[in-house]
């Protein structure tokens, strides 16, 4: 390791912040789907952009045998949201609040959810415990009621994604038949000599046990410093992002850094970041460079390329459930079902 390195890392470390993130709370876990039950399909971010988007999930859901209803303001339009942050609000309350909703489903990411945190009813949500799912900016709604409430979120798909046999699998098994499920990478080579998509790297080898936390790194960073993050103690980190230049995902992870995140984890994985290639100019990193910078010198187990993110073959990953990854194999085992 050449001296710059070396120095940086250790100016980083002995920077690292003891943040005060919040204690964890007695987990609940919501009860398992099953064929009749109804998915509320709601817009907590960007609205809806098309009707026949909203027309094309309701189908799909219908396919797995669910029924639906559409939240009151998920057309509505308030700039780049759904609708006002009080309204956006609103629908995420009375779907939790009916008792004839046995799950909630964003229909896209975007932006908006962090605004809407202040607003929930957290002790509502406590009291009707159910499925929620969505993934990028929908992780500020995953980790603020986990960390608010106990009650375990999903980290997997969107109303508006590709609704494949990898994706449904892993939804079906983990929502709905309630497997302590084996979360595997594709090993397809197609015709070719080795493996080119969905591959696995791994940064640090070895085992690690802990909670699922994570989700979007940008939406999760922006968090830092408010009551909506959990203990990271003995967690298990995953990341995802997209569209993001490498010095900006380099920032975001120092900042998880110096805030003293990745001291507490146990082991780390990361997903998919889609169209974070290195960009013109003088130079840049590379996300390897990333990695070997903050990652690597952990010593914790830890690997990259697991199927999550903005990528059509997606897991289902509960947030605060116990968990082992392998970064040998790239793989994460849950220790226990999601649901009950």
């Amino acid at each position: 390791m050449s001296f710059s390195r070396r120095h940086f890392l250790q100016t980083v470390s002995a920077a690292a912040a003891t943040t005060a993130f919040h204690p964890p709370v007695p987990a609940i876990k919501p009860p398992r789907l099953k064929p009749g039950d109804t998915v509320a399909l709601v817009g907590p971010a960007a609205p809806a952009f098309s009707r026949e988007t909203v027309q094309i999930t309701v189908e799909s859901l219908q396919a797995l045998g669910f029924k639906t209803v559409v939240a009151k303001h998920v057309f509505d339009r308030y700039g780049y949201l759904a609708g006002t942050d009080a309204d956006r609000a609103a629908d995420l309350n009375a779907m939790f609040a009916d008792s004839g909703v046995n799950a909630i489903m964003a229909m896209h990411g975007g932006w908006g959810c962090a605004r809407l945190l202040p607003l929930l009813d957290y002790n509502l949500i406590r009291r009707n415990p159910k499925v929620l799912v969505g993934y990028s900016d929908i992780t500020a709604l995953l980790l603020g009621i986990y960390t608010q409430t106990g009650l375990i979120t999903m980290h997997g798909p969107v109303g508006a994604v590709t609704w494949n046999p990898f994706t449904v699998n892993y939804l079906r098994q983990t929502l709905m038949d309630g497997q302590a499920v084996l979360m595997d990478n594709p090993h397809d080579k197609g015709d070719l000599l080795a493996q080119t998509k969905d591959r696995i790297t791994t940064l640090h080898p070895g085992k690690a046990r802990g909670r699922l936390l994570g989700g979007n790194l940008t939406v999760l960073s922006h968090l830092m410093g408010t009551k909506y993050l959990p203990d990271w103690k003995g967690s298990i980190l995953f990341l995802e992002d997209i569209g993001e230049d490498v010095y900006r995902m380099d920032r975001m992870i120092t900042q998880l850094r110096l805030a003293g995140v990745l001291d507490e984890i146990s082991g780390f994985v990361f997903g998919k970041c889609t169209d974070c290639d290195p960009g013109k100019g003088y130079g840049s990193l590379t996300m390897e460079d990333v990695f070997r910078d903050h990652i690597v010198p952990l010593r914790k187990p830890a690997y990259s390329g697991a199927m999550i993110g903005h990528i059509t073959h997606k897991f289902t990953v509960p947030v605060g459930i116990e968990a082992e990854v392998d970064a040998d194999t790239g793989t994460i085992r849950l220790l226990e079902p999601a649901v009950r």
